[in-house]
């Protein structure tokens, strides 16, 4: 897993630097984004976009950020496994997930007058489970930033002289990454800070909801500038 982490993270850096040192090469445009949808949970949005930033190619870039509210997981299996066996409070859960994602995109063929793009990237999440047992004393959140690929398809409608509707539809996976509640830590490697017990990072990741295989289906408004 520490391959995959170097990797995606290779890969992030490697279009990141592809996409810096192409900016002056060809005659095209900024776009900004704000999208609203599905992406491991319900969240938005936003984005830059490079368009047709290389001569030869017709390749655009886009660099988003978005906040996603998901799903945090087994609050009774979140306490066993990063505190203790205590059974006392109602449990409350709540999780949100920062994403950051870059993509290159290309258009693959038309879809009536529009074009129909093929897009994909490296992806980094930020992710936070917070459990609390009201009455029972305990307050904790378990937290990893997960690294990734997606790709997917997605189209432009003309609204405007400068004003595009957006519709995405793709997937994204992120690898397994370290887990980190209270004082303690589960690795996918085993080499595991103060576990509780028996209790393992398969145990750990069973509980909690990190990403994983996510579906994205977004819709939203840019406007090129």
């Amino acid at each position: 897993m520490d391959t995959f982490k170097k990797s995606a993270g290779r890969t992030f850096l490697a279009l990141l630097l592809l996409a810096l040192a192409s900016g002056g090469a060809g005659a095209g445009e900024f776009a900004a984004g704000l999208h609203a949808g599905y992406n491991a949970g319900v969240g938005f949005q936003g984005s830059g976009t490079f368009l047709n930033f290389t001569r030869d190619v017709p390749l655009s870039a886009r660099f988003t950020l978005g906040y996603h509210w998901t799903s945090a997981g087994d609050p009774y299996a979140a306490r066993r496994i990063f505190i203790n066996n205590n059974t006392n409070g109602s449990p409350e859960k709540s999780a949100n997930l920062w994403m950051m994602r870059f993509d290159l995109l290309f258009p693959v063929f038309d879809l009536g007058s529009q074009k129909m793009y093929f897009f994909g990237g490296a992806r980094h999440g930020r992710y936070t489970a917070n459990f609390n047992y009201v009455g029972g004393n305990e307050n904790f959140d378990v937290k990893s930033n997960p690294w990734g690929l997606g790709l997917g398809f997605e189209t432009w409608f003309a609204i405007g002289e400068t004003t595009d509707f957006v519709a995405q539809l793709g997937v994204d996976y992120f690898g397994k990454s370290a887990l980190q509640g209270h004082d303690t830590t589960y690795m996918p490697s085993g080499d595991d800070v103060n576990p509780r017990e028996d209790y393992t990072y398969e145990d750990a990741d069973a509980a909690i909801d990190q990403p994983g295989w996510e579906m994205l289906v977004m819709i939203g408004i840019r406007v090129r500038l």
